[in-house]
Order: C-alpha cells, then sequence, then structure tokens
C-alpha cells in the first residue's frame, strides 16, 4: 500500500479489466473466426484451441486485418462510457507509474483520457524515448490495434512471446526489480500468467537478490488453495475477492486500496 502511494509499485492488468467494459472473451472471438472462414462455430471449436485456430485463420487469409478490425470496432462501441466502470476510474485514480496490460484493447487509455490524466502508451522500443517523468506508462504487453504484428493471439506469436526475449521484456525485467507488482483481471487458468509468474520468479533467483524481493500480489475472484499454495511458491501473495461478482469483487478491492492510501497521506 504504501508502495503505491510512493508510486513505485507496478500494476499488471488482465482480461478481468476489460469485461468491465463488455469486451468479449476469447470463445467469442473464435466464434467470428469460424464466421469469417465459413465454419459452424461449435464445430470449429471443437477441432484446437483459440490460438491453434487464429493461427489458422492468419494462415487462411494471409493477415489478422480483418479479424483485427472486427474486435477493435465490437470491442469499442460507441454506446459503452468508460467512465461507467468503476473498475477504470480507480485505476487511474490509484496513479501507478507504470501499467502493463495483456489486453488489445484501448479501454485504459481512454479512462486515463476521460479522467483528463496524462498517460504514454509503449507497444515497442522507439515508445520508450516518449516516456516522462511522473506521467504513467501504459504498456501494450500483448500488442495493440494500432499494429496488426504487435497482437499476441495465434500460436506463433504467443510462442514469440513466451521467449520473453523482445525490448519490452527486457523493460519489464528492469522495472519489476526492486518493484512490488499487484496483478489483477486474471485467471490462474490462463497459462500466459502463470508462465510470466514463473518467469519473474527465475528472475530474482537468478538475480542472487531474492531475499531484497519485495512482496507482489494477485488479486483472484475466488478462492483456489492448490493455486494460492503455488502462488505463494511463486513469491505472489494471494488476495481473495469478498464478493461473488468478480467485477464488484474487484472494485471493492480497489476503493479500499484508495482509501487506505488517502488516510495513510492526510
Amino acid at each position: 500500500m504504501d508502495a503505491i502511494r510512493r508510486r513505485r509499485a507496478i500494476l499488471f492488468a488482465g482480461a478481468g479489466v476489460s469485461k468491465n467494459v463488455g469486451v468479449p472473451t476469447s470463445g467469442e472471438i473464435v466464434n467470428e473466426i469460424a464466421r469469417q472462414l465459413g465454419y459452424d462455430p461449435q464445430e470449429f471449436r471443437a477441432l484446437a484451441d483459440h490460438r491453434s485456430l487464429a493461427e489458422f485463420y492468419y494462415l487462411t487469409k494471409g493477415t489478422l486485418g480483418p479479424l483485427r478490425s472486427w474486435m477493435d470496432v465490437t470491442w469499442h462501441r460507441s454506446d459503452v462510457d468508460v467512465r461507467d466502470s468503476q473498475v477504470h476510474r480507480l485505476i487511474v485514480e490509484l496513479s501507478f507509474p507504470i501499467i502493463y496490460t495483456t489486453n488489445y484493447d484501448r479501454w485504459l487509455e481512454r479512462a486515463f483520457e476521460a479522467y483528463g490524466k496524462e498517460y504514454i502508451k509503449i507497444t515497442n522500443v522507439g515508445d520508450l524515448l516518449k516516456s516522462r517523468e511522473g506521467v504513467t506508462q501504459i504498456v501494450k504487453f500483448h500488442g495493440d490495434f494500432d499494429d496488426d504484428e504487435s497482437i499476441v493471439l495465434t500460436e506463433s506469436s504467443f510462442f514469440g512471446r513466451m521467449g520473453f526475449e523482445s525490448a519490452l521484456d527486457l523493460k519489464l525485467q528492469s522495472d519489476v526489480l526492486g518493484r512490488p507488482v499487484l496483478f489483477i483481471g486474471y485467471s490462474l487458468s490462463d497459462i500466459n500468467i502463470r508462465y510470466l509468474l514463473y518467469k519473474l520468479q527465475r528472475l530474482w533467483e537468478s538475480s542472487k537478490l531474492s531475499q531484497l524481493r519485495p512482496k507482489s500480489y494477485v488479486f483472484l475472484g475466488a478462492a483456489n488453495p492448490v493455486q494460492e499454495r503455488v502462488l505463494r511458491r511463486r513469491g505472489i501473495e494471494p488476495i481473495v475477492s469478498e464478493r461473488e461478482h468478480p467485477g464488484e469483487g474487484l472494485a471493492q478491492f480497489l476503493a479500499g486500496l484508495l482509501e487506505r492510501i488517502a488516510q495513510k497521506g492526510s
């Protein structure tokens, strides 16, 4: 909490954050892939996982362009107001210096714009030159709609991301050493986040400074003793939601953080 108040903590935001503004699930993306390729969605889903199906789409079309366009339009409907999302408002108000996100959508950026808060979007090494002291960095760790090639959706792009050898990976390694990280909006059934937590653990172990590692946290929508034990082994402290609805639980948690920080600072 003190690290957040001093703008030392890093936020990692996953798909659960975007659900608060109605962003479709990966299953709905697969349905659209099937529709565009002329398959029955139910039969298509049975053929492979969503990454392999996205890879098949790319091989068939030669580009992700039409799918990316559908995602961009569908996920950013004009009748959705990001100010209706309490979670997005609280993220802006908590004023993290760096926000990493594995979401492609623009809702974090739009939230900062809606509340008149400056930010720098980082999707590649060139964007690092734009960073300024005191301005929040929004790091699009799995790509951004402004660059089709950056989007981590196909199996090949996923395997490439798992190599942890890009400029953004080097930035992440630099950022997390000495800073606590808060993960929100993630399901631990997602291999992306589990592998990321594993890599962060290995990073600290290889640094020979693991005893200096600040504690990091992940917000969970429901209790799970198996996942919680594995997380603690990774050096991550789980925080379990007090609400049945994940979005409400996350909003309550973030509001509590903001209130305690305000009390501490007064």
